[in-house]
């Protein structure tokens, strides 16, 4: 297959924030993504899904607090119905946009599971804020259950959950044959479900995964040719939010690593992408990651915006 292989990391910009924003967004994405098809790619989508995750997660516990029989859906779980939703709205977008312009495409989400190492330190030291706001005194019963919890003063407080890092895709074989035939992929849709091997067990953990952090694992599993990481901005920036903000167009990974030691990306936002690129560039010296957003993506194909980053 001579195709351009090209994984798209899409963002909460991509979905929306609710299931009625999820629906049109999807739409405008799908547009966007139509576009590479026409471009002669082969497409791999992984998505975000911080606020899917956490409704789900809401919901679920809410449920419990209203019927005492029903049982409150693990992380895993809802990671893994955050999954089968978005892609089931994302697909049918994209198949129906293709199918206006002419094109006959199978484009189907692959529930993908990823594997996390039992003893990371995210483990130890929880950082991803999810669900709703609690009373002290749910925020004690989680305790007890052995949660994380944080407060926000005047608000309350929410649980937190540890952000492993990724080892192994467990579907990557089925993704990457699929993607060889010319197939429109979804996966690893929020970082994938994480799961620890026990012997030849999976079990979920009682995490998530950052998203950016998957799509540069895929991204070096699949050895695709180019990473395109869609954010809600369309340049990354030095010094960014300051009087002195200064895009950059280009950079290599050396300049990149110089950055990061200048503590010039924040985390949670620009962090995790650069160090994406780092991770695929790493393993794929010959691609390139471009990181930009959907409005601004045209124009950085050619050039004429977003940053990109080579080896």
């Amino acid at each position: 297959m001579n195709k351009k292989h090209v994984v798209v990391s899409l963002g909460h910009d991509a979905l929306g924030y609710t299931t009625l924003e999820q629906k049109d967004a999807v739409k405008r994405t799908a547009r966007v993504l139509a576009d590479l098809v026409e471009a002669d790619c082969q497409l791999t989508i992984t998505h975000s899904n911080g606020p899917q995750v956490s409704m789900i997660h809401k919901a679920m516990t809410e449920l419990r607090r209203i019927y005492i029989d029903y049982t409150p859906a693990p992380m895993c779980v809802c990671s893994a119905m955050s999954q089968g939703y978005v892609g089931y709205d994302l697909q049918n977008a994209l198949r129906g946009e293709l199918l206006s312009r002419g094109i006959s495409k199978s484009v189907c989400t692959i529930l993908t599971q990823v594997t996390v190492d039992p003893y990371d330190d995210a483990f130890y030291e929880p950082s991803k804020v999810i669900g709703r706001y609690m009373s002290r005194e749910d925020a004690e019963t989680e305790i007890k259950k052995g949660n994380y919890v944080r407060e926000f003063p005047g608000k309350g407080f929410r649980r937190v959950i540890a952000a492993p890092k990724p080892i192994d895709i467990v579907e990557i074989e089925a993704i990457r044959t699929l993607a060889m035939a010319d197939q429109v992929v979804i996966a690893c849709g929020g970082g994938g479900i994480p799961v620890i091997e026990q012997k030849h067990v999976l079990k979920g953990a009682s995490a998530v995964i950052e998203k950016d952090a998957i799509a540069g694992r895929l991204a070096a599993e699949l050895q695709c040719d180019q990473l395109i990481i869609l954010t809600g901005v369309g340049q990354v920036c030095e010094n960014y939010g300051t009087e002195n903000q200064k895009p950059i167009s280009t950079m290599t990974v050396l300049q990149a690593r110089e950055l990061l030691a200048q503590g010039q990306f924040e985390p949670g936002t620009m962090l995790p992408k650069i160090e994406a690129a780092i991770t695929y560039l790493g393993e794929n010296p010959r691609g390139e990651v471009l990181i930009t957003s959907m409005d601004a993506l045209k124009d950085a194909l050619k050039g004429k915006n977003g940053t990109k980053i080579t080896a």
